[in-house]
């Protein structure tokens, strides 16, 4: 399959003022992405907030995840670990990261960047961050942008 009609090897991801605020390069080489998923419970509409780090190689393999669980009412909690979370990366560079997709089970829930295939002929593939859906990916792969 070519770069337009499979998967991706790697997604890029452009440095911006809304959801890919906190993405670029450690001081020693690794890419990051800083991010806030979220989820709505099923059954009873309550929100769980997570504070996300996604750490990768300087090739763009993914490393690990470091995320944290908040309630509906935690987002003073979430905002102080997201801070944090960015004082650990210590020096870094925002910018243009190129990563591969990756998925992580965490909470009971799916954490990633995740790959999704046509599910009908004339669909395309997109990548999503989740849990959320907050932000998706499609070809070109190199674009380095986004639908949110």
């Amino acid at each position: 399959m070519g770069p337009e009609t499979g998967p991706p090897e790697r997604i890029a991801i452009d440095h911006d003022d809304y959801k890919a605020g906190y993405v670029g390069h450690t001081a020693d080489g690794r890419q990051f992405f800083l991010t806030r998923p979220f989820e709505t419970h099923p059954v009873d509409g309550d929100n769980r907030e997570f504070v996300a780090l996604y750490l990768f190689r300087a090739d763009g393999t993914f490393i690990t995840a470091r995320i944290d669980a908040f309630g509906s009412e935690e987002s003073v909690a979430a905002d102080r670990a997201h801070a944090v979370r960015v004082r650990e990366l210590g020096d870094v560079t925002y910018g243009r990261i190129s990563i591969a997709p990756f998925r992580v089970e965490r909470f009971g829930t799916t954490f990633g960047l995740i790959s999704q295939g046509p599910e009908v002929t004339g669909d395309i593939w997109w990548v999503t961050a989740e849990p959320g859906d907050y932000m998706a990916f499609a070809a070109p792969w190199d674009c380095g942008t986004y639908d949110t």
